[in-house]
């Protein structure tokens, strides 16, 4: 049996010291071989069968990581278009609570509807802040900017006392942390992070009543028949999530399910251990080293206020982070390495 070094070694070979996965991930090798097979299909002018078969694959290993049914899964593009949904959803005047400041596409399509009373408090309040009228609540799992882990039992208490609706956006931590998806309304993941996938695919979870959802942006690709849904009208809308479903990026989805089949095979538990290990030694060191990061618990991001300045020179000596809000922001993924910790502590003025 193959062991999670061997695994990992087996698909990753990077050429910098990559500590930037909260942006976007590595591509295992698998991954890039299925996105060279799935262009040569093409061009070749062959049947794209195949990767019609990669969709709903997809779809399948998704939901087996996210804990619901296949049918609760819809398949698109971004977080924004599927938050776009749930906006769409509510009545006018409903009242969303939202983190402040966070992800922009978790947030502004309830700022765009105009007529929806958003209110936004400090995420370590947003359990507590849930009150009597809260239509729903909307949030990031894990803090893009700085890795905070939202307490996610608390809120889903909150909520359920109240009769509020929930909607968590998992793009942070799906891949290294486990979903639950079915504990909340609604939830939402891009697969480009720590799914290790392409761009250009996101899934949501909709509750099993499909919670209400308009399907407003239904095309040929949401009806219960596809192929017999090409001219005119819909006749028939898929009786599943798979109605709120856009058209797919059939590279990605080939590419993905590659990528989702590694995260499987390794487990997102084992996952866990190995980021969350490498994290805690960068806090360790920053410690060490006189600087504070941002309180992130558990969490495969830390964030360290007013060195992110640094973010271009590290890059030119082939450390790669993110400078967000002015921190400098480290994400640990299964590829990486206690050395590569060491290198970026090494990099960082004491």
């Amino acid at each position: 049996m193959e062991t999670f070094e061997n695994l990992v070694r087996a698909e990753f070979a990077p050429k910098t010291t990559y500590l930037n996965t909260a942006s976007n991930s590595l591509l295992p090798a698998r991954t890039a071989a299925a996105l060279q097979d799935a262009v040569r299909l093409r061009a070749q002018g062959r049947p794209l069968d195949s990767l019609y078969a990669d969709v709903e694959a997809c779809r399948a290993a998704y939901a087996r990581l996210a804990g619901v049914p296949v049918e609760r899964v819809a398949a698109g593009a971004t977080v924004a278009l599927h938050t776009s949904l749930v906006a769409a959803s509510l009545p006018p005047g409903a009242e969303v609570l939202t983190a402040e400041d966070d992800f922009t596409s978790v947030l502004n399509p309830f700022h765009t509807r105009g007529d929806l009373k958003v209110r936004a408090v400090p995420l370590e309040r947003i359990a507590d802040s849930v009150r009597p009228g809260t239509a729903l609540v909307a949030v990031s799992a894990a803090q893009s900017a700085d890795g905070r882990i939202t307490d996610l039992p608390a809120l889903r208490e909150a909520a359920r006392a109240h009769g509020a609706r929930t909607y968590v956006d998992f793009s942070q931590t799906a891949g290294w942390l486990p979903m639950e998806a079915d504990a909340f309304d609604y939830s939402v993941s891009i697969t480009y992070k720590w799914l290790l996938g392409p761009h250009g695919a996101a899934f949501l979870v909709v509750p099993e009543d499909l919670g209400g959802l308009p399907p407003v942006q239904a095309s040929w690709a949401a009806g219960e028949e596809p192929w017999d849904s090409c001219y005119g009208p819909v006749a028939e809308l898929a009786h599943s999530a798979r109605r709120f479903d856009s058209s797919p990026a059939l590279f990605t989805y080939a590419g993905l399910r590659a990528s989702l089949e590694l995260v499987e095979e390794l487990g997102v538990d084992a996952v866990r251990a190995h980021d969350l290990a490498l994290a805690d030694r960068f806090r360790a060191g920053l410690a060490a080293l006189g600087h504070e990061s941002v309180p992130a618990p558990g969490s495969a991001i830390v964030s360290v206020p007013g060195l992110g300045r640094l973010q271009p020179e590290l890059s030119a000596s082939g450390i790669e982070v993110s400078n967000r809000a002015g921190n400098l922001r480290a994400s640990f993924h299964l590829y990486n390495t206690a050395a590569d910790v060491d290198r970026l502590l090494e990099a960082l003025p004491g």
